[in-house]
């Protein structure tokens, strides 16, 4: 007896296509090139997930050197300082603290210097 597979590829093809709602062309209508586009996009979130955490670094670091400027230090000085000072602060808390509470930053940063 053969299987004909009915019920099961349907119900796959109709989690695709569910997948797939919005996407151009054929990558909709065909369910191998929907497929496709499926994995393809799930490989770039898995990448863009990771390349997050780099951009906001990068965007932390870049408010607390605009912030650290007003004050006379640039980024460098002032993460070596925090360091040296065993100040433990993250970038993100810190980058916060600049936009934020400008008056409790700048005591950070009169400790650091």
């Amino acid at each position: 007896m053969r299987v004909k597979r009915g019920i099961v590829r349907r119900r796959r093809h109709n989690k695709i296509r569910k997948m797939v709602k919005g996407y151009r062309s054929s990558r909709r209508g065909n369910i191998r090139k929907a497929n496709e586009a499926i994995m393809k996009a799930g490989q770039h979130a898995y990448m863009d997930r990771r390349k997050k955490k780099r951009t906001f670094r990068a965007l932390w670091i870049t408010r607390l050197s605009a912030a650290v400027k007003e004050h006379g230090l640039n980024y460098s000085r002032f993460a070596k300082g925090l360091k040296d000072k065993n100040i433990v602060l993250d970038r993100k808390s810190l980058s916060e603290l600049a936009i934020h509470e400008p008056k409790v930053f700048e005591q950070v940063v009169k400790a650091v210097s």
